[in-house]
């Protein structure tokens, strides 16, 4: 008797019979979403967060000249790496963004590491501070640009004051950029207000997976 063997799969046998090749099954890419605001907004927080309760999120580890804060680790926190290195990866080409903040230290995106994400289908983070931010719109205009804004100015400065890293005149240093910086808002896709973490963290995993995943 003819027909379709019996251990033939249902959608092959239909697939057979209507002489059509089976569909090409759709590939999930992952989406780049950039996490950006004013010092002492509650970034690194906010990040810490996900990392630990979202672990389906891919991290990029910036790269830094500045010292090491207390409990910070080398390739976890940052890269810290000295001038002259950092400035041989810029000549290099392998920054995705990479910029002088405050005036004083280098930081930078590794280009290599977010790029295999994304083709791995992995939704991939990137907490940076505002110059970085308008430099990967550049380069990568379908990433989702999201805005971490404190409750208030003086909730801003209670924080930062509050973080006991930093003496007087960087403070005031690190102020100055965060009053520009607040002023950017409008630039971003997305502004989430940073009054509470977990409330914060879980409005912004749920951007990230809001957008398009399938191509």
């Amino acid at each position: 008797m003819g027909g379709v063997a019996p251990d033939a799969a249902p959608d092959a046998a239909l697939d057979a019979a209507a002489g059509t090749s089976p569909a090409p099954e759709t590939r999930r890419v992952g989406r780049l979403t950039v996490l950006a605001g004013p010092t002492a907004v509650g970034k690194g927080t906010i990040a810490a967060y996900v990392r630990t309760y979202f672990p389906g999120v891919w991290f990029s580890v910036s790269m830094t000249t500045r010292k090491p804060r207390p409990g910070e680790v080398d390739g976890v926190h940052y890269h810290f790496v000295d001038d002259t290195e950092f400035d041989r990866l810029v000549e290099a080409g392998q920054f995705l963004e990479h910029a002088v903040v405050h005036g004083v230290a280098k930081y930078g995106t590794p280009r290599g590491p977010v790029e295999r994400a994304i083709r791995e289908g992995r939704d991939a983070l990137l907490e940076i501070d505002l110059q970085g931010a308008r430099q990967v719109r550049e380069t990568w205009p379908d990433a989702l640009f999201v805005f971490l804004a404190p409750p208030s100015w003086d909730e801003l400065v209670r924080r930062l004051v509050g973080r006991g890293t930093e003496d007087e005149a960087e403070r005031e240093r690190r102020l100055t950029t965060a009053r520009a910086e607040l002023a950017a808002q409008s630039e971003f896709d997305e502004v989430i207000v940073n009054d509470d973490v977990r409330r914060a963290s879980e409005e912004l995993v749920s951007l990230m997976r809001s957008g398009p995943a399938e191509r």
